[in-house]
């Protein structure tokens, strides 16, 4: 039995923290959906693509808007999608919505900002509970944007279920949200553990593993595949950690921890730019940003940060 690696329960991944329930019951109401959106108390967030539309109040952003701010902001008001409910302070339930933004933030008026996602995360400068439902619109939204017509016939569909479904009126078929799974694996041999550089990583950050899980296939034959096809490293027992949501656009990324039955690494150039085995010392100095060669970890936003963190403490 491979030792095992939990997760602090304090942890957060910040994706994961969601203070909505999602009311799946309210969707097709458009009577108690219009009396929820009406209600000066309803919050709305405003995506432009991978952005987030925040206005600013003193140093601080504010990603949830009041209806009317957000329709002026807002590319089709039409698209409204509801989000789900929530609390305010009185613990009366309060609705919250999502709009896509205009294409081109550079047009949004003089007191507001579209903010990169991930860099808005990193910062944790927004409500904690207020990410959870940006991946939720940002997601959703990434989705509608690339669904707009009708997968079987071609022809321009329609946002329906206040934005959880699309309605092809010329055909009648109904497209639903997809979400893609992706492993992500903190794959290690005794006091070691395996990391890489993707081609598209920042200069000096090396994570765990990870790869998309194909039709048809498990979450373990997923870690087993990927692993020897980026680095050539077979793969025995797969157990399961945790997962996040990670909107960039729509996935789920699944932490494993996965035993190497090898170390003889051979490298698929085309999959990855590099990969090694590191001691856990050497990971702990990633974490601290404290290694001599100056190479770092993924921030504590994703989850590769919390599977090497939970990996040294393991010792």
């Amino acid at each position: 039995m491979p030792p095992r690696i939990d997760l602090e329960p304090s942890l957060g991944f910040r994706f994961v923290v969601n203070g909505l329930d999602r009311a799946a019951e309210l969707r097709e109401d458009r009577e108690r959906l219009a009396a929820l959106a009406a209600d000066p108390r309803a919050r709305f967030l405003v995506i432009c693509g991978s952005r987030v539309v925040v206005a600013r109040d003193g140093d601080r952003p504010v990603a949830a808007h009041d209806r009317a701010t957000a329709e002026a902001l807002a590319a089709r008001v039409e698209e409204r999608i509801f989000l789900g409910l929530a609390r305010d302070d009185t613990g009366d339930e309060v609705g919250w919505f999502a709009f896509a933004g205009p294409a081109d933030p550079e047009t949004l008026a003089a007191d507001f900002e579209a903010i990169e996602l991930r860099p808005l995360a990193i910062a944790g400068s927004l409500p904690a509970e207020h990410y959870g439902a940006i991946a939720i619109a940002r997601s959703l939204l990434a989705w509608h944007a690339s669904h707009r017509h009708c997968a079987r016939c071609g022809a321009p569909s329609d946002m329906a279920t206040a934005g959880w479904r699309r309605l092809c009126p010329a055909c009648g078929a109904e497209h639903f949200p997809r979400t893609d799974p992706a492993v992500i694996m903190l794959v290690r041999r005794g006091d070691r553990c395996l990391l890489g550089r993707g081609h598209a990583f920042p200069p000096g950050m090396w994570s765990c593993l990870a790869g998309f899980v194909e039709p048809g296939e498990t979450i373990e034959g997923a870690v087993r595949r990927e692993t020897f096809e980026e680095a050539g490293i077979r793969v025995g027992a797969v157990s399961y950690v945790a997962s996040e949501p990670w909107p960039f656009p729509g996935s789920l990324m699944i932490g494993v921890v996965a035993e190497a039955d090898d170390e003889a690494i051979r490298l698929d150039p085309a999959e990855l730019e590099d990969c090694r085995w590191f001691t856990r010392a050497e990971v702990a100095t990633l974490l601290a940003g404290e290694h001599p060669d100056g190479i770092f970890a993924p921030p504590p936003i994703a989850i590769a940060h919390h599977l090497l963190s939970t990996f040294v403490r393991s010792a």
